[in-house]
């Protein structure tokens, strides 16, 4: 597609052809040799250490989802919770499990469930942080993110920090969002409509509608996002659930074959080693990681905005986005395309696999439904996306970004939506992987350093929990006094 609409000359084609395939290679090594083991060990170290936070406390964080927010003018922990929501639960939540299960089979369900039960506990504890080291703004409200934590890892040197929030910036503002605008734009590809792919005006036309609708979104600032958001976040992933359970109850009798198949696959040895990079194991981790995220310092971001009494409220809320994502949405996904009959395979992929497996009960309803589905998971992620690099431009000058900076910014962003309709299949998925990998490679560590921060929050939090009180922090119960904007 990309040739036809943004590249024509032989020498370009080429040239992009060997940087689709230098990605590509980045991609298979990050994802093959150091995220796997570093997710893996950190979510597990984190595990252990909180005791289960992420089981432990889930009713905790169900319990916090809806307390209530004493100042209307501030970001809520529910609103918070729905911005990081809107990033995670987008296109990868059906594109991205489809494309999973077709390449990796049916294991890959399980590396999807396993990422996310483990990095819950890593979920928090960047959460954590993020509220520990937040900023006070000039109204009174707070800011930070992973950025600000960093520079505090690194004894106030700044420029591991800034180098997390460029990486930030590309992923969400240049990759993810690119990657969301093709999602939705392949799933029109099934419409007679849509015509011959290659030649086909339909990605030129939504795409520049999609940019458009993001632009007038966005250039309403944060407050705006942060309302769309709220509202459209829980309609979305409610009616999702819903037809993927009626989806289900219609074939029923294939369920317990699916899960049997979703367990043997995935402890497949003999497949995962002889084809590593399309294994079950690469391609649920690698999917699971998009989709929710946790250890790779988004979240954080939409989590430091919010107003609440102790930093570990957040965090467990944060935590409990995890779960909306991969153990409720994401599985939603897999049980419709395996439980609907249709064989995956490496021809049908994304979009198409999904809206074949739901039109085999449902008939056209099936098409319909995932192209509205993903309409809403695309702008709701494109705007929760952009919702995070709002805050690293302002770390990144060291001072709040004029009204012309967001709006170069936020127009260049608009130009990235559109340009993704006009990509391929394998160039913006490896690219969008690469620049999330950077970002875990980076923050991954760093939560690790700061670790005894958090679990010294956690515990301070348990204790009043168990005294009867509601938590309210301070910075030196747990011996930072004097070292954050907000607590002292």
């Amino acid at each position: 597609m990309v040739e036809s609409y943004v590249i024509s000359d032989k020498r370009e084609v080429f040239m992009y052809q060997m940087l689709s395939s230098l990605i590509e290679n980045i991609s298979n090594f990050m994802y093959s040799y150091l995220l796997i083991i570093m997710l893996l060990a950190v979510g597990l170290y984190f595990t252990v250490r909180t005791k289960f936070v992420q089981f432990k406390f889930l009713g905790e964080s169900i319990r916090l989802v809806i307390e209530k927010n004493n100042d209307k003018n501030s970001v809520s922990p529910f609103q918070a919770l729905m911005v990081s929501t809107a990033s995670r639960v987008g296109t990868g939540n059906i594109v991205g499990v489809a494309n999973a299960i077709a390449i990796g089979g049916y294991g890959a369900v399980f590396w999807m469930w396993v990422i996310a039960l483990v990095g819950g506990a890593s979920a928090f504890v960047e959460s954590t942080l993020a509220q520990v080291y937040k900023k006070r703004d000039k109204d009174g409200g707070s800011y930070g993110g992973p950025a600000y934590y960093i520079e505090a890892a690194m004894g106030g040197k700044r420029w591991l920090g800034i180098i997390f929030a460029v990486a930030l910036i590309a992923t969400y503002a240049g990759g993810f969002n690119m990657l969301c605008s093709y999602n939705l734009i392949s799933s029109l590809s099934g419409y007679s409509f849509y015509g011959d792919p290659a030649t086909s005006v339909v990605p030129l036309i939504c795409g520049a509608i999609l940019a458009v609708l993001v632009g007038i979104c966005v250039f309403g600032g944060g407050k705006r996002i942060v309302k769309v958001t709220g509202v459209m976040v829980p309609v979305m992933g409610v009616s999702y659930i819903i037809i993927a359970l009626i989806f289900m109850v219609l074939n029923i009798g294939l369920i317990p074959e699916v899960l049997k198949n979703i367990f043997v696959s995935a402890f497949d040895f003999k497949a995962i080693f002889g084809g590593f990079a399309g294994s079950a194991l690469m391609q649920g981790i690698k999917r699971g990681l998009y989709s929710n995220e946790a250890g790779v310092g988004s979240a954080p971001n939409a989590a430091a905005a919010a107003e609440v009494s102790h930093p570990v409220k957040q965090g467990l809320v944060q935590m409990l986005s995890v779960f909306i994502d991969t153990i409720l949405v994401c599985t939603a996904t897999a049980m419709m395309c395996l439980s609907s009959g249709i064989v995956p395979s490496s021809e049908l992929t994304g979009a198409p696999f999904v809206q074949t497996a739901l039109a085999s009960k449902l008939g056209n309803f099936g098409f319909y439904f995932i192209t509205f589905a993903l309409l809403l998971f695309a702008f709701t992620t494109l705007i929760g996306n952009l919702f995070y690099c709002d805050g690293c431009i302002n770390y990144i000058l060291n001072r709040k970004a004029s009204k012309k900076t967001m709006t170069v910014f936020r127009i260049i962003a608009c130009a990235l939506v559109f340009f993704g309709a006009l990509l391929d299949f394998s160039f913006v998925w490896n690219l969008a992987d690469v620049l999330m990998g950077i970002m875990a490679i980076i923050n991954l560590p760093v939560i690790v350093i700061l670790g005894k921060v958090a679990l010294d929050a956690l515990k301070d939090y348990s204790d009043q929990r168990k005294a009867g009180k509601d938590p309210q922090f301070k910075a030196a119960s747990i011996g930072l006094k004097g070292k954050t904007d907000f607590w002292n």
